[in-house]
């Protein structure tokens, strides 16, 4: 049974991948806008934008929640390990099971509320600098994230039931 569902691992690269491209795009673009804007307060030729400030904070949004979804894979996220050498391997292991469930309930949470929330709340306001844009692409990086997240957690439950039955990890 390990054997089929291990077939998937690509895909789970690809989505990484993905997630971690359009994290680096978020980042580049961060980078440009701000370099931008505090060029644009010093330096007469260049222009300031008045929504660099929004764009800016929206785009950080959605790098701060996709990259914690890439956390999630890797198991970089902070964690208490201070007593895991004193505790037996297989409590450690149903330990971190019962975390990984708590965090996709929360994806779900995420995914569910969040989409509510965009779509409700943000597509009835918009930016105050960009009146045209709707402010559901600020709530957005939620249940997008949320997708992500869920998306890894399926992965790291499977492999923390796979540790489980004596099976090695890759």
């Amino acid at each position: 049974m390990f054997e089929k569902i291990d077939k998937f691992k690509p895909v789970y690269d690809v989505i990484y991948k993905i997630d971690l491209f359009l994290c680096k795009l978020l980042l580049i673009a961060d980078i440009l806008i701000t370099s931008m804007a505090v060029a644009g307060r010093y330096i007469s030729f260049i222009p300031d934008p008045a929504w660099s400030e929004e764009v800016v904070l929206t785009l950080m949004s959605y790098m701060a929640v996709l990259s914690a979804a890439l956390a999630i894979r890797k198991g970089s996220h902070i964690r208490m390990t201070a007593l895991d050498r004193y505790l037996p391997e297989k409590l450690l292991l149903i330990l971190d099971l019962l975390a990984d469930i708590m965090v996709t309930i929360l994806a779900v949470v995420m995914i569910v509320i969040g989409w509510q929330y965009a779509s409700g709340l943000g597509a009835k306001a918009s930016y105050i600098s960009m009146p045209w844009l709707s402010k559901f692409w600020m709530y957005a990086p939620i249940p997008l994230a949320g997708v992500f997240m869920l998306f890894f957690e399926l992965e790291v439950i499977y492999n923390h039931i796979k540790k489980m039955c004596g099976k090695e990890v890759q």
